[in-house]
């Protein structure tokens, strides 16, 4: 599922909830932007992309994060890339190739670009987007499941992610991840993260505003995420293990 240009509405997707291993499965989700312009082949916009790409997937993995732009106006491409906070640097590397080479399948001659999988985000453009929240890009994921007491499951999800924007917009990385034992024998997991081209004031503006979002994409669901270009969430429930 693609759009035609950078959304300013919030796509919302239903399907089965699940956490996924970013090796060999699809992406989470993409958008192609035709706001940003179209190149054609051998264009040296097109150049300089495949060299941003390639460029992302050397710097980046070993910190989880990168960020970089070649080339000269007109054709000068910038581009970003985000690991999931807990990943490996060889998986963080095995994703970004494998979105870089996603998403130039998906969107050929879009100038502007960006793609989601469980590991890691790639977007790109032919403007400077770096430090600046993008609240363009959105979409929700959610669990079918429904919880047996939803108001007060609701107000613990939101006051532990609530808790985990201002962790994650502390923390060096913009990440922070909690686990807590609910009602029922279960365990209930919350992640934040944001891009680090975005300050930490930021962070926890772009974080607060997607939690603003629950009741919208999460309401009383056993899991649910908000994802974007520069922050996103997730949290799931789980039987609770004793040690």
């Amino acid at each position: 599922m693609s759009s035609s240009r950078f959304p300013s509405i919030f796509l919302l997707l239903t399907f089965a909830f699940l956490f996924q291993s970013a090796l060999g499965v699809d992406p989470l989700f993409h958008f192609c932007s035709n706001s940003a312009g179209n190149f054609s082949a051998y264009d040296p916009y097109e150049a300089n992309l495949n060299k941003l790409v390639g460029y992302l997937s050397i710097q980046a993995p070993s910190t989880g994060f990168g960020t970089g732009s070649i080339g000269e106006n007109p054709n000068k491409a910038y581009g970003l890339t985000l690991c999931r906070g807990d990943v490996s640097s060889s998986d963080c590397k095995t994703c970004i190739v494998e979105a870089g080479s996603e998403i130039r399948k998906r969107c050929p001659s879009d100038k502007g670009a960006i793609i989601w999988y469980d590991n890691c985000l790639l977007k790109y453009s032919n403007t400077d987007f770096f430090g600046k929240i993008d609240y363009e890009n959105r979409f929700y994921m959610w669990n079918l499941n429904v919880v047996s007491e939803p108001e007060s499951f609701n107000k613990k999800t939101k006051e532990m992610l609530s808790e985990l924007a201002e962790e994650a917009s502390e923390s060096p990385k913009l990440y922070a991840t909690e686990e807590t034992e609910l009602y029922g024998n279960t365990t209930l997991y919350g992640l934040t993260q944001c891009t680090r081209d975005i300050s930490s004031s930021d962070c926890k503006k772009c974080l607060d505003s997607i939690i603003g979002e629950l009741p919208s994409c999460c309401d009383g669901k056993e899991g649910g995420r908000v994802v974007g270009g520069s922050c996103n969430f997730r949290y799931e429930i789980y039987p609770f293990v004793k040690a």
